[in-house]
């Protein structure tokens, strides 16, 4: 069950992506949400400058705070206005601050629902993406920056590969899953097999959930994984993507795997991703 949600606002731009998808699935199921507005913090050491430049950091600190409670209360009022039960809060921190940060408040919560990085954007969209992926243990669903309606469910693509991530993220998308009018279980392979039929097992235990499922494998020799799955998720109108969500943490960076990285950069849907 879905029954509580934590939303990362979209700070300084024109509409509140997540935010808005956030309410949405809140409304379907009943739930509460939660938002965090995160103030950007420069990354500097005040100790190294000047008093002048002091005085210009304090005044980006100021503007940033006034952002991100800009994007709180349009939030809270969208939210009042939907009727649905919500708290929220802004925290000032580092880009890569506010990513460990929300990996950290996630895993109070069912779902994280983030916005996809825009092409202009800088790199804390990006981080808050793989924060809530790598350091939650809870699912993230992630809304592409083109999203503009709410959340739908006529047609739910779930991409199978065999893996423990894969298998972690149906079990999370559950929820969804059950709401779902078809579901599409979507394998992508090299090569065609001739004696097993990749996915078949996990079709198959969707079907005893009472689900309406059908196999889908694709043979993709010259196209990457990614590309595959976005084509696919095309032609078929999905509503929604599930799928393992690939990578690890290295030194304190994130390092995301191909086809999680080729997803993120081009998705036209939106995405559940577990790791």
């Amino acid at each position: 069950m879905i029954k509580d949600i934590i939303v990362n606002l979209t700070v300084g731009r024109p509409r509140d992506i997540a935010g808005d998808y956030a309410i949405s699935v809140a409304t379907a199921f009943e739930a509460h949400l939660s938002a965090v507005a995160f103030a950007n913090e420069p990354a500097v050491d005040t100790f190294l400058f000047p008093e002048a430049a002091a005085s210009v950091i304090g005044a980006f600190r100021a503007e940033s705070k006034a952002e991100a409670d800009r994007a709180k209360g349009a939030f809270d009022e969208t939210a009042r206005r939907a009727g649905i039960t919500t708290d929220s809060m802004v925290i000032a921190a580092t880009a890569s601050g506010a990513a460990e940060k929300l990996g950290e408040l996630a895993r109070d919560y069912d779902l994280s629902i983030v916005a996809q990085s825009q092409p202009d954007g800088d790199v804390a969209e990006s981080l808050a993406i793989e924060g809530a992926l790598f350091g939650s243990g809870r699912p993230v669903l992630v809304v592409p920056y083109i999203q503009s309606s709410g959340l739908k469910t006529d047609r739910v693509m779930v991409c199978w590969d065999g893996s423990r991530n894969a298998a972690r993220a149906i079990g999370d998308a559950m929820p969804f899953l059950r709401r779902a009018g078809a579901v599409d279980v979507v394998t992508v392979e090299g090569k065609e097999r001739r004696n097993e039929l990749a996915g078949a097992r996990i079709a198959a235990h969707l079907a005893r959930h009472g689900l309406k499922v059908e196999l889908k494998p694709i043979v993709a020799p010259d196209v990457d994984v990614a590309s595959a799955i976005l084509s696919f998720a095309a032609d078929t109108s999905a509503d929604l993507i599930v799928m393992g969500g690939y990578g690890h943490t290295r030194l304190r960076e994130f390092v995301l795997g191909g086809a999680t990285r080729g997803i993120l950069g081009a998705m036209t849907v939106p995405t559940l991703m577990a790791h």
